[in-house]
């Protein structure tokens, strides 16, 4: 066989391998339901700090209206990085007893108004832990919390670990007024484990699932108003790990587990 033949077909081989790999890597993800469309997503595909395209930070040590702990940081690595095909958003402890974190928010980026929300993740553990995938109305500046409204798609406390919970806040319906719409859901291996939190939210229910199962649905009531159902209008996502906090520190901060890592495979919208 004539050199260049053997130039020709090493370059084929070579062409169809890379091929087939770039293939093989390319998502596939399962539909949730028969003609749901992927509208949005992150892979977490390339490492470093989170894409900027679809990801935003919100900062501070103010406490977040919860008595939290930690200060949230803006593109510090140690705090919220891609790393082997996963978001980790991690806590530290510094020889002070300061504690920092990443809270990530899609505001500004790229908000939702009804969707199959989903997030693959596998949770931190200990006392004083409180990991959070969950969504806000986009006009929160405009008026406020709770009646901008707020979905927790998946909230779970260190002191309870075998535990998730999905909740629903507005203006009727809202922790601080102790009459917030809310499930748990007992799962003894979120920490040692993935599973996929999602909710399927629509015009007149939110339903609140883990790895495909219903185990919550909020229903919009006859003739609601927005104090009951602000539930019509953008939402935006936030991924975070806050420390200690009015519900994450009921028991107590374990000074001796730090740091704390919030494990994220894949965020995916689908309408």
């Amino acid at each position: 066989m004539a050199t260049s033949q053997l130039i020709h077909r090493f370059r084929w081989s070579f062409s169809l391998g890379l091929l087939l790999l770039f293939q093989s890597c390319q998502v596939s993800a399962p539909r949730p339901y028969s003609g749901a469309k992927l509208v949005w997503s992150d892979e977490f595909a390339t490492e470093g700090l989170p894409d900027a395209d679809k990801w935003d930070y919100e900062v501070g040590d103010w406490g977040w209206g919860n008595n939290e702990l930690q200060n949230y940081t803006r593109e510090q690595p140690a705090n919220a990085r891609v790393e082997a095909g996963r978001l980790l958003i991690e806590a530290h402890r510094s020889e002070a007893g300061d504690y920092t974190s990443a809270r990530l928010v899609t505001r500004g980026k790229q908000t939702w108004t009804y969707g199959y929300i989903e997030a693959r993740a596998k949770l931190p553990g200990g006392r004083g832990t409180w990991p959070a995938i969950w969504m806000l109305g986009e006009n929160i500046k405009e008026v406020g919390w709770p009646r901008c409204g707020e979905i927790d798609i998946m909230e779970h406390v260190g002191f309870e670990p075998d535990s998730i919970w999905g909740s629903i806040h507005c203006t009727t319906f809202n922790h601080v007024q102790g009459t917030q719409k809310t499930a748990g859901l007992a799962l003894p291996n979120s920490e040692q484990a993935f599973h996929v939190y999602a909710i399927d939210w629509n015009t007149q229910r939110i339903h609140f699932l883990v790895d495909g199962e219903i185990y919550y649905t909020f229903w919009k009531v006859p003739n609601a108003t927005v104090a009951e159902w602000p539930f019509d209008a953008p939402h935006f996502l936030l991924l975070n790990l806050a420390v200690g906090g009015n519900w994450g520190g009921q028991r107590g901060v374990d000074e001796t587990i730090w740091p704390q890592r919030m494990e994220v495979d894949w965020v995916r919208v689908w309408q």
